[in-house]
């Protein structure tokens, strides 16, 4: 899979060098099962047609540009991480979108025809909410004829859990929660995160969200060695204390992939402590 960052400078350069496509259209943050519908749906009409399968997204936020900067967003991942589940999904191309105050000016006419056109777009698939051009005022539904029927269009209804849309915003609130259990179900993979650990802090990588404060059982990934362990997270105080004395001085110091298993109960903690030194 090949990623592209567009931005202005360049933008004329990758509508020329595009290549005929379906494109998924959306944020895409998680890549969450909604996502991963969308992007399936694309996929099968890519392979119908004989074309690529391209996705575009835009980074940073439109909350933090049509702030100013004075909101902040909080992220589920950052875009290597993003671009390595959509290349498992069987994307082709990744534009990333460099969202400014030009970018969100545009008439939803003019982001039509700049990049879905241009990008030789001959389909567009997208959730039933996806909006674009300025103030969002165009949606998945006048898509066809904002590309003045150029463009077929595919909308995509939402995906449920326990009988409500499963969304970035959901998994987020989950997070801060502490309620990784349901993350399985809405993502399709277990919650991982990214960084270093040195003498019990956990230093993530930039774009990545924390579980509150609490107990819970993990698989940590050194790179060498995998260990199925438990931990007590205090994000406020970046420190990550390992149950395990042994697996933390062997991990201090290196760079780290946390998967985040199962949320414990106190009396849980305890018994799982006991039994090891037990054992």
């Amino acid at each position: 899979m090949k990623t592209i960052y567009l931005h202005s400078q360049n933008l004329a350069f990758w509508q020329k060098h595009s290549r005929e496509n379906v494109i998924a259209l959306g944020f895409f943050d998680g890549v969450h099962k909604g996502h991963q519908k969308v992007i399936r749906q694309a996929k099968k009409e890519a392979e119908r047609r004989g074309v690529d399968l391209t996705v575009m997204s835009f980074f940073p936020h439109p909350k933090v540009v049509l702030s100013g900067g004075k909101k902040k967003f909080n992220y589920l991942m950052p875009l290597k991480a993003k671009a390595e589940v959509l290349e498992s999904l069987g994307v082709d191309r990744f534009y990333i979108v460099e969202f400014d105050m030009n970018f969100a000016s545009l008439s939803p006419q003019d982001y039509v025809e700049k990049y879905l056109l241009k990008f030789s777009t001959v389909h567009a698939v997208a959730g039933y909410d996806f909006h674009y051009g300025k103030l969002g005022e165009g949606s998945i539904d006048r898509l066809k004829e904002d590309s003045a029927g150029r463009l077929d269009v595919t909308k995509v209804n939402k995906v449920e859990y326990l009988g409500k849309k499963i969304s970035s915003t959901r998994i987020r609130r989950a997070i801060v929660e502490g309620q990784v259990n349901d993350l399985s179900v809405m993502m399709g993979r277990l919650y991982e995160v990214k960084g270093k650990i040195l003498n019990h802090s956990f230093f993530p990588d930039d774009y990545y969200m924390l579980p509150r404060s609490g107990n819970y059982e993990v698989t940590i990934n050194s790179g060498s060695e995998v260990f199925y362990t438990t931990v007590q997270n205090n994000p406020e105080e970046g420190r990550l204390e390992i149950s395990d004395e042994r697996i933390g001085q062997e991990l201090n110091g290196l760079y780290i992939s946390v998967t985040w298993r199962k949320r414990l109960s106190d009396v849980r903690l305890y018994e799982l402590v006991c039994s090891r030194i037990e054992a």
